[in-house]
């Protein structure tokens, strides 16, 4: 070992990084040992490394992903790489502002989980004319920008001179088979009547008619799975098999009421199973 080469565990102390920290960085290429041991594999950093592991550890403590880390250590300005960091912040503080709500509303674990469910009902919904679009992303953040967007479209100087009118309430559809944390496949739609004019990126369809299994919850949205499964149960017991997409009706806004009094009907589509 040369006089320039540290070992790890004086590495480590001295820039404030696990040993295990050190290892993951060396495995994905963001921090390589400057000498390592060809026979016992030990690490060896250099002198010339203490300012990028010290600007890994204030990159680190900021969130940024490793990807991310990468990309500045490579070269990269970092304005984009900032700039989308700050909008992670900005939602993951709202999220929880909103989580933090919940908890004063709801001190009791009882009272956590408590969520008024109608029976499941099978209903006929007809053919529907809406405008809708449809993105990827987390359920949270793609429903309400896009209900931003598709609000702005009906209520446009043009749209409102056409005499067009919402017919139904704010509806979301999920075209997965499965649930998806960030990369959701996800449609907003608003029912309209009247000669509706949008952009390029949204579009005027109608829906089809379709048989769905309906349960209208009141309560947060984040025990929507409690009526979700009480469709499933339904389903099961009644030889129904679910097909997508299944569609969440928003009857109020959780910018107007509190969590307990949100009113969201989940619509499940079913044929019979045989």
């Amino acid at each position: 070992m040369t006089i320039d080469q540290i070992p790890i565990g004086t590495f480590s102390r001295t820039v404030h990084l696990t040993q295990k920290a050190l290892r993951l960085y060396d495995r994905k290429g963001i921090l390589v040992p400057g000498a390592k041991d060809p026979i016992t594999g030990y690490r060896n950093y250099t002198i010339g490394q203490l300012e990028a592991a010290v600007r890994i550890r204030t990159l680190a403590r900021l969130g940024f992903s490793l990807e991310e880390m990468q990309a500045v250590l490579d070269g990269d300005d970092g304005v984009d790489v900032v700039e989308r960091r700050l909008a992670a912040v900005r939602q993951e503080m709202a999220h929880l502002k909103k989580i933090e709500e919940v908890l004063r509303a709801r001190p009791s674990l009882q009272e956590l989980f408590a969520m008024s469910l109608s029976e499941p009902v099978i209903k006929e919904i007809p053919a529907m004319r809406v405008i809708s679009k449809r993105e990827r992303g987390s359920y949270e953040d793609v429903c309400r920008r896009l209900i931003e967007e598709l609000m702005a479209a009906v209520f446009s100087p043009e749209n409102r001179r056409n005499g067009v009118r919402i017919t139904g309430p704010v509806m979301m559809l999920c075209h997965d088979g499965e649930y998806r944390e960030t990369d959701a496949d996800i449609e907003v739609a608003v029912p309209v009547a009247g000669r509706v004019s949008v952009g390029e990126e949204v579009e005027v369809k109608t829906l089809p008619p379709v048989q769905v299994v309906s349960v209208l919850s009141t309560g947060p949205y984040y025990s929507l799975n409690l009526a979700y499964g009480r469709i499933l149960k339904y389903a099961g017991a009644h030889s129904l098999a679910l097909r997508g997409p299944d569609r969440e009706l928003y009857y109020n806004s959780p910018h107007e009421v509190p969590p307990e009094e949100l009113r969201t009907e989940v619509q499940y589509p079913v044929v019979r199973a045989d």
